[in-house]
């Protein structure tokens, strides 16, 4: 089925919804709480433009809202039926809050239903904006008042505008989403420069999480976990993981999933797009020192992925991204982690080895996939979401 006809269903569907959840919030005054006779000519409309507005909600997932509202005068002598017992109405009591669970119920079901329709798409038009975006400022100067005009504004623009439509309503709580759409429209050279470092890192983070967040859950086997597990189990529990699933966006955004998992980390978010040429920076964080005293600090840390699969992360790569690490932006940064999928040569851990002992800043923190791999066995629902279990 074409995209956007998918989409224009669901915006119609949407706007069905809406009219339904109207209706309802105009009939709840009329629903009885406790004893009451006959009806209401106000309710009774209502419940029939409820039951006209019904088709326009098509199944999701096999279910929709098929109720009618509820008999407000059957209610009414219900309640009383149960005064004269004794007894708590709790049927009845349920039979006047379906409407706003179905309503509830249907609307996280659209909303699940969109995003995934979204995602694939998504991904791709973040690598549009991912690609363009720093050719678009090339050469321009950080404060350029001159208006910013060529096809890499153009191509960004156009897949923002498509991300806008694919996100609907939901776009509203992404982050900085109306300061990237302001500096898109003054469009000058340092507008261009803040949407490059502080709007896109932080809204592509929340287009990701929107994309990614999706409740349908990862393909299980068809078996008792349980009873699997009392059997006969054969061989060992291995660490190592299939890297090659994940291309550097991807390595990106599971070590972004990661850092945030970890406690002592705060405000964890990207720095700019993978590949970037801007002295590499990737994800940073603020991290969250305690002593025994009660004393806290934190401190700025760079993160730096590498996904390196074909050689080994070496000593000019490290002392590059050492050196670059004083030119950054205030604040100071104190700590900065490579993080690679492979590994670092002999000499490149023992000039981290020297810089960290003679006590300079930065200090350099080295992962290699033996590291990644032994914090994320202990962390296996980041790996299983990223298809790396």
């Amino acid at each position: 089925m074409d995209l956007e006809e998918l989409l224009r269903a669901m915006d119609r569907t949407a706007a069905n919804l809406s009219k339904l959840e109207s209706v309802w919030e105009r009939a709840k005054p009329y629903v009885p709480t406790g004893p009451q006779q006959g009806s209401h000519p106000a309710y009774d409309d209502l419940a029939r433009a409820w039951t006209d507005l019904l088709p326009g909600l098509p199944p999701i997932d096999g279910w929709t809202i098929t109720a009618p509202l509820p008999d407000i005068a059957a209610m009414g002598q219900a309640y009383a039926d149960y005064f004269e017992i004794s007894e708590q109405p709790h049927e009845v009591d349920a039979a006047r809050e379906k409407p706003t669970a179905d309503l509830a119920a249907y609307r996280y079901r659209l909303d699940r239903a969109r995003r995934r329709a979204a995602r694939g798409r998504l991904e791709q038009l973040i690598a549009t904006v991912d690609t363009a975006l720093p050719l678009a400022v090339k050469g321009v100067p950080e404060d350029s008042p001159e208006l910013l005009q060529n096809e890499h504004t153009e191509q960004v623009e156009t897949a923002v505008g498509e991300i806008a439509r694919l996100l609907g309503d939901t776009a509203d709580n992404i982050g900085r989403w109306w300061d990237l759409h302001r500096h898109m429209r003054f469009s000058q050279g340092h507008d261009w420069r803040d949407i490059v470092v502080l709007d896109w890192p932080t809204v592509r983070a929340d287009i990701l999480s929107h994309a990614l967040g999706d409740s349908d859950p990862l393909p299980v086997p068809d078996m008792d976990l349980g009873q699997a597990a009392s059997g006969h189990l054969t061989g060992p529990a291995t660490l190592a993981l299939p890297w090659e699933r994940l291309d550097d966006d991807g390595f990106e955004r599971l070590l972004y999933d990661l850092l945030r998992s970890i406690p002592e980390h705060e405000n964890v978010q990207w720095l700019m797009q993978t590949r970037a040429p801007d002295r590499g920076r990737d994800l940073s964080l603020d991290r969250v020192l305690r002593d025994g005293s009660g004393g806290v600090r934190t401190e700025r840390v760079i993160v730096q992925a590498k996904h390196w699969r074909s050689r080994s992360v070496n000593t000019a790569a490290v002392s590059e991204t050492a050196t670059a690490g004083k030119l950054w932006s205030p604040p100071l940064v104190r700590g900065i982690v490579i993080a690679t999928s492979g590994r670092f040569t002999a000499d490149a851990v023992s000039w981290a080895e020297r810089h960290n002992a003679e006590g300079a800043v930065p200090y350099i923190d080295l992962w290699p996939d033996s590291r990644l791999e032994t914090l994320l066995a202990q962390k296996p629902h980041i790996a299983a979401a990223h298809g790396l279990r």
